[in-house]
């Protein structure tokens, strides 16, 4: 007993208490992004850039001939592949099955990405290639805002974190949508037929009740490369594989999403996620230093996430309520919600996915994309941390 209270003992009990709870996946981004950050800044920089951006000896897809290529183009399929199933699920089965439940986090979403994409061109301006990142601010990273959630403990309602999470899913949808609509300069018709033709097998293997995985994986594989090479980008490949996943019940009251789901979301939280930050977070500030967030791009990513978000899921909940659209999540008071919506305005993983798509071409706003990616994503976790700590649990 009196071990247990030794200091060193409590430390080790909370770490082990966190490891194992959803602050995990957030607090495993926070440390890859410095990590990235120290790394670019420091005289590992070389190295680190060459780690990631040095041709490879051999390739088994020669237009993936980077590991920074293979981590954004093939393993972000697999966390699009996830984000899928998740979608799937949740229209299907979940949150989002139910019309009536479904107005308000769906209603909270699209005001939540409109109004970044507003602040940004306001804020931005029109030069140039600059407004081709209006998206960049527009997602919620799920991961890290569910992780500052497990931070809190149980002074959140259970109401209010999964209002949080349906948002951030119908966020996902809608980013994913951007990106196969927006950020899709040109397709090849023949790569594009092929992936037509791999898609209708896997559609076709879901009627049949097919339930091998093996044939999914396969008809998969065959949709990503030609989607890869159709001129798209092949992590919209992961969310039709995604959709065409079983989700019927078998006699034992299991199905090949569940499983699937529950095995891929551990190696897409602690694996997938985390390279991707490290390889893309790292922005080096020589010569620049922090005043380069009042630059026009990062300043406009920043503002976008940090007071696009929270303004525009607030004014979607005040709306909703004062039109009696949709009830508020139970038991939450409006400081809460206040919290939940700055907490929204974290976009790391999906935004710096986008910040790359917007600007293929210049490598300076790309960097520039991340710098505001990072200080408005900060911001967000920091504030939103705070409010959500402080709030009184009267509800709304």
């Amino acid at each position: 007993m009196l071990m247990s209270r030794h200091p060193a003992n409590r430390l080790a009990s909370a770490i082990n208490r966190i490891a194992r709870g959803e602050a995990a996946g957030g607090l495993l981004l926070i440390a890859v992004a410095a990590a990235a950050m120290l790394a670019a800044n420091s005289p590992l920089q070389h190295g680190y850039h060459e780690l990631f951006h040095a041709a490879l000896p051999w390739s088994p897809v020669p237009k993936l001939d980077t590991l920074h290529l293979w981590i954004n183009d093939a393993l972000m399929a697999v966390f699009f592949f996830v984000v899928g199933l998740e979608i799937k699920r949740e229209v299907l089965q979940g949150g989002l099955s139910d019309p009536r439940r479904r107005r308000l986090p769906v209603f909270a979403a699209a005001a939540g990405m409109a109004m970044p994409a507003l602040v940004y061109l306001l804020v931005a301006g029109d030069g140039g290639e600059v407004p081709r990142g209006w998206a960049i601010p527009a997602a919620t990273d799920i991961a890290f805002a569910v992780g500052v959630l497990g931070l809190i403990g149980k002074r959140v309602p259970a109401s209010l974190r999964l209002f949080l999470l349906t948002v951030a899913i119908v966020d996902d949808l809608g980013a994913v949508t951007i990106i196969a609509v927006f950020y899709t300069p040109s397709v090849d018709l023949a790569w594009g037929l092929g992936a037509l033709a791999f898609f209708a097998g896997l559609v076709a293997a879901n009627r049949s009740r097919v339930r091998r995985v093996p044939v999914f994986l396969l008809l998969g594989l065959g949709l990503w490369l030609c989607v890869l090479y159709s001129g798209i980008h092949a992590t919209i490949a992961g969310v039709l594989a995604a959709f065409t996943v079983p989700l019927r019940n078998n006699a034992a009251g299991d199905s090949m999403l569940l499983r699937l789901e529950h095995a891929l979301v551990p190696w897409n939280s602690f694996v997938v996620v985390p390279l991707f930050g490290f390889a893309n977070a790292g922005v080096a500030l020589a010569g620049a230093g922090l005043s380069a967030v009042l630059d026009p791009v990062p300043l406009a990513i920043a503002l976008g996430l940090f007071a696009g978000k929270q303004l525009g899921i607030m004014a979607a909940l005040v709306a909703a309520r004062a039109l009696g659209f949709a009830a508020l999540p139970a038991g939450a008071s409006w400081m809460q919600l206040w919290g939940m919506a700055i907490l929204c305005g974290i976009g790391f993983t999906m935004s710096l996915f986008i910040g790359a798509l917007a600007f293929p071409h210049h490598p300076q706003l790309v960097e520039e994309a991340k710098l505001g990616v990072l200080a408005g994503s900060l911001l967000s976790a920091l504030l939103g941390y705070a409010v959500l700590r402080l709030a009184p649990t009267r509800t709304a």
